[in-house]
């Protein structure tokens, strides 16, 4: 068995668990009101990944419309916070 810096153990470990997910959502959540704005950051109450899918919750109809609007921004918005192609799909609940 090969030497791996820590550093790469925890990528492989990572990439290979279900808390990945977790983890970059958390990234998101960090990062939510640089990518989408004050105003979105401030009405939505939840950020969830799960496989390669974006779950954003808010209770707002007008954000929920304009979220769906904007579905390829958010995607792309994230991906490149995350810095790969993590999320395919958003959906707004």
């Amino acid at each position: 068995m090969g030497e791996y810096s820590l550093g790469d153990a925890l990528k492989y470990f990572l990439n290979h668990s279900k808390l990945k997910g977790y983890i970059q959502a958390l990234q998101i959540e960090d990062v939510w009101e640089q990518i989408m704005g004050k105003t979105i950051a401030k009405y939505t109450d939840k950020i969830q990944i799960q496989g390669k899918t974006l779950y954003i919750s808010t209770s707002m109809a007008p954000l929920k419309q304009e979220l769906l609007y904007q579905k390829e921004t958010i995607i792309k918005r994230v991906n490149e916070t995350l810095g790969e192609n993590t999320i395919k799909e958003v959906v707004i609940q």
